[in-house]
């Protein structure tokens, strides 16, 4: 017989699945790993859909970027980074409680183009290695090709892990207000 929960009591252990899959990303961003093949852009994603509060869906990516930058090192476009990663949770935020194959697959997916766009911008712009040309920043994207397809991997690898994890644990936790018959 499985026990009964709470609204609150399925609603702290929710957050807190939630909470432990986003820390494991934030380790995993440390680990070594192949360029940008990393878990935060899933996590940001993550974090939008599946936390209730605004402050906890923004705040636990930006914490796990920190961690993360307090470990690797700090560089001239963390703040660039930082504010790509915000608006992936924003896409997570319109993922929400729809969480569907397709929504989680363009999400992820919209998520890695804008941060490829908004970082290699700010490379050609932040740095002399491309000229200050429409030219140059052909060249800064086109350089930054291969970086892309990790970053998409990396995405699309961790929001199946991060979302799929957390579906298995939201099926096998007993539902509040349901009688244990009809718990699945």
């Amino acid at each position: 017989m499985k026990p009964e929960f709470s609204d609150k009591q399925m609603f702290w252990m929710k957050t807190a699945i939630a909470a432990m899959l986003v820390l494991l990303a934030a380790v995993l961003r440390i680990l070594p790993h192949p360029w940008n093949l990393t878990p935060i852009g899933a996590m940001a994603l993550f974090s939008g859909s599946v936390f209730r509060d605004k402050w906890q869906k923004f705040l636990f990516p930006l914490i796990a970027l920190f961690a993360g930058d307090l470990v690797v090192g700090f560089h001239k476009l963390m703040l660039v980074v930082y504010l790509s990663f915000m608006l992936s949770v924003i896409l997570g935020i319109w993922i929400g409680e729809n969480r569907r194959l397709l929504r989680i697959g363009g999400a992820t997916a919209i998520g890695a183009i804008q941060f490829f766009l908004i970082t290699n911008f700010a490379i050609w712009t932040t740095f002399d290695t491309y000229p200050g040309t429409l030219a140059g920043l052909v060249a800064c994207y086109v350089a930054a090709v291969p970086f892309f397809w990790n970053t998409v991997a990396g995405d699309a690898i961790y929001a199946v892990l991060l979302f799929g994890g957390y579906a298995l644990a939201e099926h096998y936790l007993p539902h509040a207000g349901r009688s244990p018959e009809t718990s699945h």
